[in-house]
Formats: C-alpha cells, structure tokens, sequence
C-alpha cells in the first residue's frame, strides 16, 4: 500500500456510520444518505466511487474505506471496489479485506434500509442525534485545526 491509497475498513464501524442500527436518525445530510441505496443496484449501475469512512476528509492521509459500507454490501458485487482495484486506489489487499468484512455491531440489510432509517427523523433529529451532530463538528473542527500551517 502507498500514501496515496484508501486504508482498508476500521475494526468496527465508527460511533456514527450511517450504516449502523444504533445510530440515531437525522445525523447526516440528505444528500449522504442519498448515497447508501445507489450501492444496492447491480454491480453494473452502482456508483464507481469508494465509500469511504466519514470521520476523514477525503485528501487526509488517514482516509479509509467504511466499515459500515464494507460490512452492509457483498463486497464481490461492488463495482467501486473493483474499479478501485484496477485504477490503483487500493490494493488488491485491501480490496479482499473490504470484500470479506464482518462488522462487529448490527448493521442495516441494505443501503435503502440505512437511507430510510437516517433521513426518518432529518427535520426533527432527537437529543441523541443532535449530540453525535456536535460531536462531529467538533471533531471536523479539531481535524481541521491541526492540519492548517
């Protein structure tokens, strides 16, 4: 593996990965939980990007693949992971990692599953919601803090 690839999935999905059945809905944006169902699709018609870990902006040296997508999708039937593969962005290692993951923590069946459970409550997210939203921001801003000169 370079500097330049994707690490492979977490141990475990993070505290506040989409994919989760413990997390509360209405953490994310709309548009991100947009994202989970397209992955669902035959291989063919899936997105062509990786899905990567929400904890770390997409240039960080730390960047990985989720564990949640990892854990969710068949990752033999993941045209990103695939592409990913061919173009250099992960190592055939990481690829097999990604491909046989098993998360340690429930997760949705599917990515519409986990979108209909996020985007349930986005207006009106409950007090456990609003306090994994501030803890996010605050450690996006603490990230963003210590990689600026």
């Amino acid at each position: 593996m370079n500097d330049q690839q994707l690490k492979p999935p977490a141990p475990r999905p993070c505290a506040s990965c989409p994919y989760r059945r413990d997390v509360p809905s209405g953490v994310w944006d709309e548009s991100e939980y947009a994202k989970l169902a397209r992955y669902d699709a035959e291989t063919g018609q899936q997105p062509s990007g990786l899905f990567q870990c929400h904890q770390n902006e997409s240039d960080d040296a730390q960047r990985r693949i989720c564990a949640g997508w990892a854990g969710c999708h068949n990752g033999d039937e993941l045209l990103a992971l695939r592409l990913a593969v061919f173009s250099g962005r992960i190592s055939p290692e990481t690829a097999r990692e990604t491909a046989m993951y098993q998360s340690p923590v429930p997760l949705f069946d599917s990515g519409t599953e986990a979108a209909a459970h996020g985007v349930r409550d986005i207006n009106n997210p409950d007090p456990d919601a609003v306090h994994a939203i501030k803890k996010i921001q605050r450690v996006r801003r603490a990230i963003t803090n210590t990689q600026s000169p």
